[in-house]
């Protein structure tokens, strides 16, 4: 996900729900195309294997740690598969119950992604029962009502918000702030957030039912929405004629954990390894608190203080770039002209003709900093397969070129965790990930 950035009057959210409008099409016809190969070489901060691009068994293994079992109440299973398209890749998932505020009017609702990268939960109203869609109430802004357009990489979501208890596993967030995307008529859209990208309102476009945003801030946009001027909220009289307008904190879509009775100092999402050619399916765990239970405890051999969006840095490619963890990208994303793209109906997807493998150093607010690698094989190849989902070597360009943005890929086999920043609460636990 991309930093909030002020981008044509709007904040632009840390987050990149990254090419799911394209894999419906390019799903389709990847089992026709030829790898792509071609001369991308490697920059000198990589190194290549000596097979053909089709072969990643010459690549270093990646981490092994393994998922504890979803049985707790602080726990809930994370799914990559198919999913609900049948047509993104890495794109992992939960259950989530959304409930009227004090009431026994319920919906589970399956499919939700999970996104360390953006804050908030957005449920799409296609995907809620016509029951849910008249109950959950509207916030309001004086007389209107309040709508939001959210930056994302590859567009915006628009949408009312909502209030709802928020439930997963054993866990609630009462009363709390939510989208619900796609509940006004497009008309309504305003232009400056139009002028962002395609509209990210619907199932196909999303790759999923709605957006759980569970990174290290407990707001999805803070200090930056409470004027008007910054402001990626809306009043909409009537639902029409939205408006810019400022957004007190408790009227800001708000990040479920950080709201939870206990356990809401942060998360670990816990994935397991996978081939470096991929696989059909991966199942993880996802895990609320640290250091709150017995099952929780803060275990990370490099942790790395974060701004307040989670951002780090890095110099990579000789270049000086934000670096981020981010499970709501389902490749890893940085600028290389040395790499081939695939171009055709993969676009900026890299096809080098020898698979890769990258070294960078991450760096932290307190000048502290560790080591990664991570690996790029042939997307061409990787996505040729069709019915595997989960890759930890899918890569390409895409997004800022100011960048390096650690997406789902590098979380395979590891426990990633997110301490969300209390110290505008009232505590003192700064924003960090660590693994």
């Amino acid at each position: 996900m991309f930093n909030y950035r002020i981008l044509n009057g709007l904040v632009r959210e840390k987050r990149s729900l990254v090419l799911t409008a394209m894999f419906a099409l390019m799903f389709a016809l990847t089992a026709g195309l030829a790898a792509c190969g071609g001369g991308g070489g490697s920059s000198s901060s990589s190194t290549s294997s000596t097979s053909g691009s089709s072969d990643t068994s010459s690549l270093p293994a990646g981490p092994t740690q393994q998922p504890i079992a979803a049985t707790a109440a602080n726990t809930v299973a994370v799914t990559v598969n198919s999913g609900i398209t049948n047509a993104t890749p890495n794109i992992p998932t939960v259950s989530v119950t959304v409930c009227v505020a004090n009431s026994t009017t319920c919906q589970t609702i399956a499919n939700v992604q999970v996104d360390t990268g953006s804050y908030g939960l957005r449920i799409l109203n296609s995907a809620l029962n016509s029951t849910m869609q008249g109950a959950l109430p509207k916030v309001t802004s004086g007389t209107s009502t309040l709508a939001e357009c959210t930056a994302f990489a590859d567009g915006y979501t628009w949408g009312t918000v909502r209030t709802a208890d928020v439930k997963i596993s054993g866990e609630t967030a009462s009363a709390i702030p939510i989208q619900v995307i796609g509940d006004l008529a497009t008309s309504s859209v305003p232009q400056v957030c139009a002028n962002i990208g395609a509209a990210q309102n619907t199932t196909s476009a999303i790759g999923a039912n709605g957006i759980l945003g569970i990174g290290v801030a407990p707001w999805d946009c803070g200090k930056n929405c409470v004027t008007a001027a910054s402001s990626n909220y809306f009043a909409c009289p009537n639902g029409t004629n939205c408006s810019q307008t400022a957004v007190a904190l408790t009227q800001q879509v708000a990040n479920p954990v950080a709201h939870f009775t206990t356990d809401n100092n942060g998360v670990i999402l816990q994935m397991p390894p996978v081939s470096n050619s991929g696989q059909a399916s991966a199942t993880g765990t996802l895990v609320f608190g640290i250091g709150t239970q017995s099952n929780n405890a803060l275990s990370a051999s490099q942790r790395f203080t974060t701004n307040a969006w989670g951002d780090l840095s890095t110099t990579f490619n000789s270049r000086s770039l934000a670096a981020f963890l981010d499970s709501g990208s389902n490749g890893i994303f940085f600028a290389d002209s040395a790499i081939a793209q695939c171009g055709g109906n993969l676009g900026a997807f890299y096809c080098p003709s020898t698979a890769l493998t990258f070294t960078t150093t991450l760096v932290d607010q307190n000048n502290n900093s560790g080591s990664i690698s991570f690996n790029v094989a042939n997307a061409s190849t990787l996505l040729g397969n069709t019915s595997f989902f989960a890759f930890n070597d899918l890569a390409g360009q895409f997004g800022s070129n100011s960048s390096l943005d650690l997406g789902l890929p590098f979380f395979y086999g590891r426990y990633v965790y997110y301490g969300i920043d209390q110290t505008g609460t009232g505590g003192t636990q700064a924003p960090y990930v660590a693994f």
